[in-house]
């Protein structure tokens, strides 16, 4: 009789808690979007939240939101006695990330991670294995701060499968670093070129358009019409 009495009494609170007695009327989002827009959240809104106040399903509420492109991490609590509050926290973009097989444009955030939105900002371009945004995004800022000396930004940066590094400069130039030596580190490799290169482009008085780094001790310079003469031959 008790095991009976306890059913019945959760059967009842069950069928209390579902009926349209503590509808949710309306959702707060606490955070302003920057990304997000109004439509996509209304979109979600409808979609997934199911039930009352009390019967609503958070964590399920909470996913659907986070599939939005731009939504890194959202959390959803109850406020009596109709509310639901949203707070969203955006994925903050600071480079494009191209998917090695595919070619697809990707973005990478703050944190280094890659995440699938659309963006028409001006970033630097990262390339590189599966798994290594945010190595590329700190290898980045270290090479962008050695080329600070040139007046030039870093554009792109690009690692292939056989860790070799190539370098793209907001003039055009691309600069080949290659692999990691263990008698001629890329860094010092770079800072070498940094200091050298004023000097060595008043003597050659031509743009460069690639700068092989790969050497120990010193490095070659191919001038851009000399690339365009080798292109026109393939």
């Amino acid at each position: 009789m008790l095991f009976a009495a306890v059913a019945l009494g959760y059967a009842l609170v069950v069928w209390f808690l579902s009926r349209p007695l503590f509808p949710l009327r309306e959702v707060v989002v606490l955070t302003p979007p920057a990304q997000v827009t109004t439509a996509q959240l209304e979109y979600v809104a409808r979609r997934a939240i199911r039930g009352n106040f009390f019967s609503v399903d958070l964590e399920a509420v909470r996913e659907m939101f986070e599939k939005l492109p731009w939504v890194r991490r959202a959390e959803v609590r109850r406020r009596w006695p109709d509310v639901l509050e949203l707070r969203l926290e955006e994925h903050q973009a600071v480079a494009y990330w191209t998917v090695s097989d595919s070619g697809e444009t990707h973005l990478v955030n703050h944190q280094g991670e890659v995440f699938v939105a659309a963006s028409n900002a001006e970033m630097p371009s990262f390339s590189g294995p599966q798994g290594s945004a945010a190595y590329l995004q700190a290898k980045h800022r270290e090479f962008d701060a050695v080329l600070e000396p040139l007046g030039r930004k870093l554009v792109s940066l690009v690692l292939s499968a056989r860790e070799a590094w190539q370098l793209k400069l907001d003039d055009g130039m691309v600069i080949v670093l290659g692999r990691d030596q263990e008698k001629a580190p890329i860094s010092e490799r770079l800072v070498r070129f940094v200091r050298a290169w004023p000097q060595a482009s008043e003597r050659i008085g031509v743009q460069v358009a690639v700068a092989d780094l790969r050497y120990p001790s010193g490095f070659a310079l191919t001038p851009v019409g000399d690339v365009k003469a080798a292109k026109g031959k393939q």
